[in-house]
């Protein structure tokens, strides 16, 4: 008898997670097709870019920058919002039982980062 991974309580208790950019909100920081390793955690700053679901969309996971702690919750905003972005400015503030994580890294499974694409990960909080 072996042991069985259960996929919908395992990744909820492991600390990291990595999801991968779908979208232009979040230009010139993060692009579509770049993959963000985050820290599971709600306790976040001004400035950071984090993880957290959409209050309106329980399925859909948004990346976005921490602008502020507001009442209900944080206000997060795109860097880009002329790519359309949905961010609090849509749908107002985000509760902290959503917020999932703090982005620590940026990085490109199988292309190295000369290619195309500035050094360096996430712009500082």
């Amino acid at each position: 008898m072996g042991w069985k991974l259960n996929v919908q309580w395992y990744p909820i208790r492991w600390p990291l997670l990595r999801v991968e950019v779908a979208e232009d909100s979040m230009l010139p920081a993060l692009r579509p097709g770049d993959w963000l390793l985050a820290r599971r955690t709600r306790r976040i700053r001004p400035g950071q870019v984090v993880l957290a679901w959409h209050p309106g969309r329980p399925d859909f996971l948004l990346v976005k920058r921490a602008a502020r702690r507001v009442d209900g919750g944080w206000w997060l905003v795109s860097d880009n919002p002329s790519a359309g972005a949905v961010d609090s400015n849509r749908f107002g503030p985000v509760r902290e039982d959503l917020i999932v994580g703090r982005v620590l890294a940026r990085y490109w499974p199988g292309t190295p980062p000369h290619a195309g694409r500035s050094r360096g990960g996430v712009p500082p909080d």
